[in-house]
């Protein structure tokens, strides 16, 4: 198999992976009233916003090891062990009984993670230099969204007698157990091609990995865009069937698919067209991957506002079609950006940081809204305050400037 081919299996051969990364963190927010139901010790909103939370705070404080190690060793390797563990650990889910064994479990979840993402993008940056680079990461993205599409159906999975939470979760587990071994036996490393970004003051050799990053002006501008409209989508994600279930009387499985298959499937059409945008902007100015993902954000104020003040639920699925097409443009051009103001050796730590500030963030979001609705604050305030920072998202990405040789060929 010539290279060409071969960096477009290991997308082929990820995306798999994605699909069940995702998958288990979208069944916990799906099948929740089944899960809260059968275990007595989970109170009230915010206990559930805690076992959200916790899953996250483990993920992203572990996120920069995760991408150190995957620079510094064998991304392959990082790969293939994280979703051996993380499937053990999805395994367990389906078998506890208690909110602290839950918040225990789902902290493990994180732990094991952490690993997967730095390591899995970094490699097909690695495979896809400049003209394919967005739709490359953009197919790995579509993974991603398909296993939040099959997690939005398993509140039917929750509601039926004969199978039921607990064995969506030993299933999911028991399945990406198997895969890890094909991906053990066909993923491999690829040879370190010469930097496609020079060596800059800050990231001079004898400074430091972290120093490196930390005193790059453009990362640190990265990590803001990657932080700020990644609370939103948390809370998309985690929260949105039970706002549908609540706000318009559905049941838990109604709830899930509305909440989850509609953005998704919008997801997977704006990483397809941003992707390829990006790519094709690429050839005429070296802030192509920026413009395509600044459209994203300005696509998120009407999406947020809609799903805010939605007053059907007809509305509040065309906000999150809207949400999930900007969400497309925004998703597939994070590592890209990365690889224009980055060395490759940086890389995955890099995304190792910018998922530790925005996971942990996005931890926080989740406790934050499942107090706030305790509190009985208004929807329409607390998705205006996402628009907002969506507005101030696309700001940001524009300050960035990629190096003057990150331009895609033609």
């Amino acid at each position: 198999m010539n290279l060409k081919r071969y960096a477009w299996f290991v997308v082929a051969m990820l995306a798999p992976v994605a699909l069940l990364n995702y998958l288990d963190r979208q069944m916990l927010a799906t099948m929740k009233s089944s899960m809260v139901g059968d275990i007595p010790s989970i109170a009230d909103l915010a206990d559930w916003g805690l076992i959200l939370g916790s899953f996250k705070w483990t993920y992203a404080l572990l996120s920069p090891l995760g991408g150190y190690l995957a620079d510094r060793l064998s991304k392959r390797r990082v790969v293939g062990l994280s979703l051996l563990i993380w499937s053990l650990v999805t395994w367990w889910t389906g078998h506890v009984t208690s909110f602290h064994e839950m918040m225990a479990v789902r902290g493990l979840m994180g732990v094991s993670e952490a690993f997967y993402m730095p390591a899995a993008l970094a490699l097909i940056a690695d495979y896809h230099p400049g003209g394919t680079r967005s739709r490359a990461i953009g197919v790995h993205q579509v993974g991603i969204y398909l296993g939040q599409i099959c997690g939005g159906f398993a509140g039917y999975v929750a509601d039926s007698p004969d199978l039921g939470w607990r064995w969506a979760f030993s299933t999911c587990g028991l399945v990406g157990v198997m895969y890890a071994v094909p991906l053990f036996l066909f993923l491999r490393d690829p040879v370190r091609a010469a930097p496609e970004v020079p060596v800059t003051a800050p990231e001079r050799k004898g400074t430091g990995v972290w120093r490196g990053l930390i005193t790059n002006r453009n990362f640190i501008l990265l990590v803001l865009y990657f932080t700020l409209p990644a609370i939103a989508g948390w809370v998309v994600r985690d929260w949105m069937p039970d706002i549908l279930k609540e706000k318009f009387h559905l049941g838990q499985g109604k709830a899930g698919v509305s909440a989850i298959l509609y953005v998704q499937i919008a997801s997977i059409v704006g990483v397809i067209i941003g992707g390829a945008l990006a790519d094709r902007w690429m050839r005429r100015t070296k802030r192509g991957r920026i413009f395509t993902s600044a459209i994203g954000m300005l696509l998120f104020l009407p999406a947020l506002f809609s799903v805010g003040n939605a007053g059907t639920l007809t509305i509040a699925i065309f906000g999150l079609i809207v949400f999930g097409l900007g969400w497309g443009f925004f998703d597939c051009n994070n590592m890209p950006i990365l690889c224009q103001i980055a060395r490759p050796e940086l890389r995955a730590t890099g995304y190792g940081i910018m998922n530790l500030v925005s996971i942990s963030c996005g931890g926080f979001g989740d406790w934050l809204f499942g107090s706030l609705r305790d509190r009985h604050v208004s929807l329409d305030m607390i998705f205006g305050a996402f628009a907002g920072v969506a507005l101030l998202s696309g700001l940001i990405v524009l300050l960035i400037k990629p190096h003057e040789d990150s331009r895609a060929p033609a």
